[in-house]
C-alpha cells in the first residue's frame, strides 16, 4: 500500500517534471533562458524541452515593432521661452541578449535619452524655428537615440513629435499674429482682385475703341468704294449719252449724205459744201477768212436752207 502511494507521488512529480520542462514560445517573442543563473540561450517559436530545477526563463522579449508615448516634457528654449514637447518614439529589439544584460530597463533607457537630448537640440534653437522645425528635430534625435541604443540591441525606427505647447502668452500672442497675417492676406488678395478687375475693364475699353476705330475705318472704305461706284456710273451714264448723241449725228450726216447721193447737185447742195468749206477754213488759226457782202447775203440764204433741212431730218 505504501509502496503504491509512493509511485503514484513519484509517477506524479515526473509528470509535473516533464509538463514544465516543455516551453513554448508565441511568434513574436523570444524567451531567454538561463541555466543555473546563467545566460544558456534564447528560445525561438515554437516548444522545447528545458531542465527542470536547472533552467529558468530570465525574460520574454517582444520581437515586434513597439510604440513609446513619451510624456510632455517642459524644455526651454533659446530665446527663454518655456514650452512642452511630447514625443512617440517606434523602436524594435534586434538582440534579445543585449536588451536584457546590458541595461536593467530599455525601454527607461529610451525615454531617458529621448527626453536629455531633446532639451539639449532645443536649447539651441529659437521658438520660431521649433514650431517651424519639427522634421529638423525628430531627424536629430532618431541619429543620436539611434546610436545610444545600438548598444542594447534595439533599433530605433522613427522618433516623432505629438505635441509643442508654447506659454499660453505666446499663443494669444501666435494668435494676433495669425489674424493679422491672414487680414493682410485678404487685403492683398482685395486689392489683386481691384487690380485685375480695373486691368480688365482697361481692357475691354481697348478693344472696344479699336473695334470702333475699325468699324469707322470699314464705314469710310465703304462710303468712299460707294463714291467711287456712283462716279463711275454716272461717267459711264455720260459716255453711254455721248456715245448715243453722237450715234444719233452720225445716223444723221449719213442720212444727209445720202439724200445727197440720191438728190444730186443742187443749190442746196452747193450751199452746204460751201458751209462746210468755211468751217474748215475757220478751224484752222493759219486762215484769215474775208466775206464780201455778197457772200453774207448767201450765208443768210444757207442758214436758211439748214433750218430747213434740220426740219426735214427731224
Amino acid at each position: 500500500m505504501v509502496g503504491t502511494i509512493l509511485l503514484t507521488v513519484l509517477l506524479v512529480i515526473v509528470l509535473l517534471a516533464v509538463l514544465t520542462s516543455i516551453k513554448i514560445v508565441n511568434t513574436g517573442y523570444i524567451y531567454i533562458l538561463e541555466r543555473f543563473g546563467q545566460y544558456h540561450r534564447a528560445l525561438q517559436p515554437g516548444w522545447h524541452f528545458t531542465i527542470p530545477f536547472a533552467d529558468f526563463v530570465r525574460r520574454k522579449i517582444s520581437t515586434k515593432q513597439q510604440i513609446l508615448d513619451i510624456q510632455p516634457q517642459s524644455v526651454i528654449t533659446k530665446d527663454n521661452v518655456k514650452i512642452s514637447i511630447d514625443n512617440v518614439i517606434f523602436y524594435k529589439v534586434l538582440d534579445p541578449k543585449a536588451a536584457v544584460y546590458n541595461i536593467e530597463d530599455y525601454k527607461s533607457g529610451i525615454v531617458y535619452s529621448t527626453i536629455t537630448n531633446m532639451r539639449n537640440i532645443v536649447g539651441e534653437m529659437s521658438l520660431d524655428e521649433v514650431l517651424s522645425g519639427r522634421d529638423r528635430i525628430n531627424s536629430k534625435l532618431l541619429e543620436i537615440i539611434d546610436e545610444i541604443t545600438d548598444a542594447y540591441g534595439i533599433k530605433i525606427l522613427s522618433v516623432e513629435i505629438k505635441n509643442i505647447i508654447p506659454p499660453s502668452e505666446i499663443q494669444q500672442a501666435m494668435e494676433k499674429q495669425m489674424r493679422a497675417e491672414r487680414d493682410k492676406r485678404a487685403v492683398i488678395l482685395q486689392a489683386e482682385g481691384d487690380k485685375q478687375s480695373q486691368i480688365a475693364r482697361a481692357e475691354g475699353e481697348k478693344q472696344g475703341a479699336i473695334l470702333k476705330s475699325e468699324a469707322e475705318k470699314e464705314a469710310n472704305i465703304r462710303r468712299a468704294e460707294g463714291l467711287r461706284e456712283s462716279q463711275l456710273l454716272e461717267a459711264e451714264g455720260k459716255a453711254k449719252a455721248i456715245e448715243i448723241v453722237a450715234k444719233a449725228e452720225a445716223e444723221a450726216i449719213k442720212q444727209v449724205n445720202k439724200a445727197i447721193i440720191e438728190s444730186g447737185t443742187n443749190e442746196t447742195v452747193i450751199a452746204l459744201k460751201q458751209v462746210e468749206a468755211l468751217k474748215e477754213m475757220a478751224n484752222s488759226p493759219a486762215n484769215k477768212l474775208i466775206l464780201p457782202n455778197e457772200a453774207l447775203s448767201t450765208l443768210g440764204s444757207i442758214a436758211a436752207i439748214g433750218e430747213m433741212l434740220k426740219k426735214e431730218n427731224k
